[in-house]
């Protein structure tokens, strides 16, 4: 027979209890948003993305994507001597030769430079003139002792001329024209990417894709190949070296810090290394290395033996040393121990029991790991090489520093995307036939 609870229940207090519970309840769904708010607004003016929107230059900017995907022809006139010269992204590796010019410039007395609708610059013996449909024509006269004598039509001055006494630039839609005391320049923009595969002193230059099928069957094509491979301009066959550094980077530093972090591991963990001290000084190392950015590795290590890919190779190594370590080790301690003692009870030696009892449990964890961190350290590897003097990351480097050819930051940019692709694709393929078995 059981006893009854006699003891009246307390409603107020359960009552209580509820409201405070709601309060809770209230507090982390409408307070937490609120602290979250109240931090992004903090962050916006601690920033100053107000005065950093303000200095943002929407031109260069269009300017620069435009860049990104089109080419430039410069046509410059040396107003010292008169002498005018052709060449596409103003590089000598792209220039027209002496006396020839593409079909919009005509070479004479007056060079004559069609920019289509209308727009038409022409650099006489002394003065420059620029044709603007619907303003008129805009004349300048260079002089080293009195800077830049212009004649404008009647007005005030549009917002796409610039004028000062020692320059003057007119952007349009069809071109731009730039007149200062020494030099007189004239750029045109093409959409593509101009000399990719041929330079202009190539036999195939400006030749169909058609013909330059017919001439690969008719025998040429290792020539075809070598003209597209030694290409000047675009530089593939260093390209393409860059691109094996970086993965070489990559490689060698994600397989090196497996093969150093795995006995290293055994170290670390309660089920295989009984000395705590030991234990706790691995731990502490894998903590040290793997705290250190990789980046800041870099730095250090090229400063001690150099810039090179193997340097940045190194720095790959030692940061993650640290981080597999760990993964290793946790998967350590998580061993079945029954498998081990199953190995043992055949009287196997301890080596024999790690190779047979362990190994085979753990080799899933590390494999997915190694692959995954191969696949991240591709990324890492073109940063690592801009600092380091090695792989693409250096080619992109300078390509940015120039401030001059941005379509071919965006080849490099878009050979590096390729590269993650093909690296995660490579990584999943060999990943299931590895630890799948597919």
């Amino acid at each position: 027979m059981s006893a009854l609870d006699t003891n009246p229940i307390d409603v107020n207090g359960i009552k209580s209890d509820m409201r405070t519970l709601f309060a809770r309840k209230r507090m982390m769904n409408f307070g937490l948003p609120i602290l979250v708010l109240l931090y992004l607004v903090y962050v916006f003016f601690a920033f100053e993305v107000p005065a950093l929107w303000a200095k943002a230059d929407m031109e260069n900017a269009k300017t620069l994507v435009s860049d990104s995907y089109s080419y430039k022809t410069h046509v410059t006139r040396d107003n010292r001597n008169g002498a005018v010269s052709i060449a596409i992204e103003g590089e000598r590796k792209g220039a027209y030769a002496e006396g020839t010019s593409p079909e919009w410039v005509s070479l004479g007395e007056t060079t004559v430079i069609d920019l289509e609708d209308g727009h038409e610059v022409r650099f006489g013996s002394e003065t420059i003139e620029y044709d603007i449909p619907g303003y008129g024509t805009v004349q300048a006269t260079p002089s080293r002792s009195q800077g830049i004598q212009a004649e404008l039509p009647a007005g005030d001055v549009p917002d796409f001329i610039n004028l000062s006494r020692n320059r003057m630039t007119i952007k349009t839609d069809a071109g731009r024209l730039t007149v200062t005391r020494n030099r007189s320049e004239v750029f045109r923009y093409f959409a593509g990417w101009e000399l990719f595969f041929f330079t202009l002193d190539s036999d195939y230059h400006g030749l169909s894709f058609g013909q330059v099928m017919g001439k690969a069957v008719s025998g040429e094509a290792g020539a075809i190949l070598s003209d597209i491979w030694n290409n000047k301009m675009w530089r593939h066959s260093d390209v393409a070296w860059a691109l094996a550094e970086t993965l070489l980077m990559a490689f060698l530093g994600t397989l090196g810090a497996g093969i150093i972090a795995l006995p290293l591991a055994f170290l670390a963990t309660r089920n295989f290394m009984p000395i705590k001290a030991l234990r706790f000084a691995t731990r502490r190392l894998f903590d040290f290395v793997r705290g250190v950015d990789s980046l800041i590795w870099t730095v250090v290590l090229a400063r001690a033996f150099g810039p090179g890919p193997l340097t940045g190779a190194l720095a790959i190594l030692v940061t993650d040393t640290g981080t597999f370590g760990k993964i290793f080790s946790e998967a350590l301690e998580n061993v079945d121990q029954k498998q081990i003692e199953g190995v043992q009870s055949t009287g196997a030696k301890p080596i024999q029991r790690y190779r047979f009892g362990v190994v085979p449990q753990v080799t899933p964890v590390l494999l997915s790991q190694l692959l995954y961190f191969l696949e991240s350290n591709t990324r890492s590897a073109t940063i690592i090489g801009a600092i380091t003097g090695g792989g693409i990351g250096l080619l992109l480097t300078q390509a940015i520093i120039t401030q001059k050819d941005w379509e071919e930051v965006a080849y490099y940019i878009v050979l590096i995307i390729l590269m993650v692709i093909v690296m995660d694709w490579f990584s999943g393929w060999l990943r299931r036939r590895l630890i799948q078995g597919k």
